[in-house]
């Protein structure tokens, strides 16, 4: 896909970076991506992919607008409160670049649908709000083939890595089992710093942006984690786990069809 003249204008600061270029515009004008969440951390990440250019972008969330939402997630506002989180999404990426396609999924990510849902874009990012989503998410990208850039937000922490479907460590590889409900709480009952899913959401939309281009070094085998309080990253190495459920060498989940949250 060649590049307009409004878009070489639009993109360019990216142009002039050598590891971008046009020739890496064109592929971000071609690439698709979706979205899990137009929540905290789906807010930056969807403003930035959009803002980068990638030429389709998928917005998928079944809530509404809350007002208990808006400290942290700038891709609505007070206007927008009671309506679609989609609706309020697709208004303000195609507000920010009229360049992009963007398609609302306004229904509940579900082991029915994650398998033809992913299917259709390029790279996944998950901005799930609750374990359940988080692990299904991993599993259908890793048995799909899917690169996954996930990622994780409570209080003044966030956690991000990003997952080649069945070729890097898995979610599951990291965190093998879902915690029981109740003994680890989630935003809604510890809280959240409103920055840090800014954060953790600019660095998924970067991460998305280099794999779909191809250059640096994505966080493929290593964990990104992020404390706003001291203001700290640290990175740790982590391995694909030979007895992980998914991506081991002998796998136990092989399909999506009855599949439970564990």
């Amino acid at each position: 896909m060649t590049l307009s003249e409004q878009e070489r204008e639009r993109y360019r600061r990216h142009l002039i970076i050598p590891e971008l270029g046009v020739a890496g515009q064109e592929k971000l004008k071609a690439a698709s991506a979706l979205v899990v969440g137009a929540g905290g951390l789906g807010s930056p990440a969807l403003y930035y992919l959009a803002g980068a250019g990638v030429g389709r972008l998928g917005v998928l969330d079944l809530d509404v607008v809350e007002l208990s939402n808006l400290h942290r997630q700038p891709l609505h506002s007070t206007a927008d409160i009671g309506g679609a989180k989609t609706m309020s999404a697709a208004a303000k990426l195609l507000a920010l670049n009229p360049e992009i396609d963007v398609v609302e999924h306004r229904v509940c990510f579900a082991p029915e649908n994650a398998a033809e849902l992913i299917a259709g874009y390029d790279v996944v990012v998950d901005a799930v709000d609750n374990f359940a989503a988080r692990y299904l998410l991993n599993d259908a990208c890793v048995l799909g083939g899917k690169t996954l850039v996930e990622a994780g937000i409570l209080r003044f922490t966030g956690i991000a890595m990003t997952i080649a479907g069945g070729e890097t460590a898995c979610y599951r590889c990291v965190f093998p089992q879902m915690p029981i409900d109740g003994v680890a709480p989630g935003g809604a009952e510890a809280g959240v710093f409103g920055p840090v899913p800014g954060v953790i959401g600019a660095v998924q939309a970067a991460e998305a942006i280099k794999v779909l281009v191809g250059f640096g070094r994505p966080l493929f085998d290593r964990l990104l984690t992020f404390d706003a309080a001291e203001l700290t990253f640290t990175e740790v190495a982590v391995v694909r786990d030979a007895a992980c459920p998914v991506c081991g060498e002998r796998p136990t989940i092989t399909g999506l069809e009855g599949w439970v949250a564990s």
